[in-house]
């Protein structure tokens, strides 16, 4: 009986998972040019300033050690 149960909740589970992931599909589109472009800018950008603050506080560490 326990064995059903739990057939049934994974069962209804991934029912559910696949009605919300087709809507996700459904409501998501393809980015155009310019927007795909300044994704990839702003991206460039943070990880820029990652790296350049990890770098500081490598050189940082470095001096004071």
């Amino acid at each position: 009986m326990e064995e059903q149960k739990t057939k049934r909740t994974l069962v209804t589970k991934l029912k559910s998972f696949i009605t919300q992931s087709r809507r996700v599909f459904r409501v998501t589109k393809k980015p155009g040019k310019e927007e795909f472009r300044t994704i990839v800018k702003v991206t460039a950008i943070g990880i820029a300033v990652i790296g350049a603050i990890g770098f500081i506080i490598h050189v940082v560490w470095k001096v004071l050690s």
